[in-house]
């Protein structure tokens, strides 16, 4: 049996449980794991025989806690989904920093988060000193290199010339690749 220890953000732990046990439940059944939530310390333990659902259930709670509602993080069981987690601490020390790093990648009225998402094929969370990603694993690094070159200082017209042309390009070897065949 494999066991593994995550705690989480208290306010995440409702989330995590859902209404009447829902969600951890939906969790368990999904994965074959058991988890158990000890919901004053927000410390949750996940345990099973598959290594490797334990593995998704494990991202599945990690991406809860950091701010995805449970239905975009359960997408992380499929074997083709990825979790990537950027820490603000890494592009800036400074607390008053991390908020004005958090409103580049938000935009005004949440615009550049949703022009990333959409170009970039992913689910964006801006949750503490973190911004979380899932994506498809052909997606992810084109997701996380847009919101790391906001955090680096780039002008959003250029993250977004650039998310354009990944897309472009995506859909050019999607296209070759369906010829050859």
């Amino acid at each position: 049996m494999f066991s593994y220890d995550i705690k989480i953000p208290h306010d995440r732990v409702a989330v995590l449980i859902g209404t009447e046990g829902k969600t951890k439940r939906r969790i368990e059944n999904l994965t074959d794991c058991t988890i158990d939530v000890e919901s004053r310390e927000g410390e949750v333990n996940i345990s099973g025989e598959d290594g490797i659902k334990l593995y998704s259930a494990q991202h599945i709670i990690k991406a809860i806690a950091r701010g995805f509602n449970p239905t975009k993080a359960l997408r992380l069981q499929k074997h083709d989904y990825v979790f990537e987690l950027i820490d603000l601490y890494d592009y800036h020390d400074k607390k008053n920093h991390h908020e004005r790093m958090k409103g580049r990648v938000i935009g005004k009225g949440g615009k550049s988060r949703r022009v990333i998402e959409e170009l970039g094929e992913c689910s964006i969370s801006v949750y503490g000193k973190t911004i979380g990603i899932i994506a498809s694993a052909e997606t992810a690094g084109i997701a996380k290199k847009a919101v790391e070159m906001l955090l680096e200082g780039s002008n959003h017209s250029t993250v977004f010339t650039f998310l354009e042309r990944k897309q472009r390009e995506q859909k050019i070897a999607s296209l070759m690749g369906a010829k050859r065949k």
